[in-house]
């Protein structure tokens, strides 16, 4: 893509007409929101990475490639961080959007869909 067309593209969204995304830029923005999340959700409960992969018996640096967007984890992993974040999986197949909330009374926390599961 050209510097012309990234304008465009720019200039479309700013419009609010449809652009078409690519999936890996799609994937992106869900491994992003995964990790904000994790992150969020981290600091609220006052832990630092290294605890967090503790509980989570992973590592360190497994936590902060999740938080940075740099890595999707599989399922039975995701299990491990939300139980690890206090949280509980909920994955919705038929909705829009995966949510995923922890046991306090604020109610679900939306998280964008993805087509893969979200933990928070």
């Amino acid at each position: 893509m050209n510097h012309s067309q990234w304008k465009t593209r720019r200039t479309r969204r700013l419009l609010d007409e449809h652009v078409e995304e690519s999936p890996a830029y799609v994937d992106a923005g869900y491994a992003l929101a995964l990790g904000q999340a994790v992150y969020d959700r981290r600091k609220e409960l006052g832990l630092s990475q290294s605890e967090l992969a503790r509980r989570a018996s992973m590592t360190q640096p497994q936590i902060s490639n999740i938080e940075g967007g740099d890595s999707v984890p599989t399922l039975p992993l995701l299990t491990r961080l939300a139980k690890a974040l206090d949280a509980s999986l909920t994955i919705d197949l038929d909705g829009d959007s995966s949510r995923a909330h922890d046991d306090g009374d604020d109610g679900p926390e939306e998280i964008p869909p993805s087509g893969r599961s979200s933990a928070a």
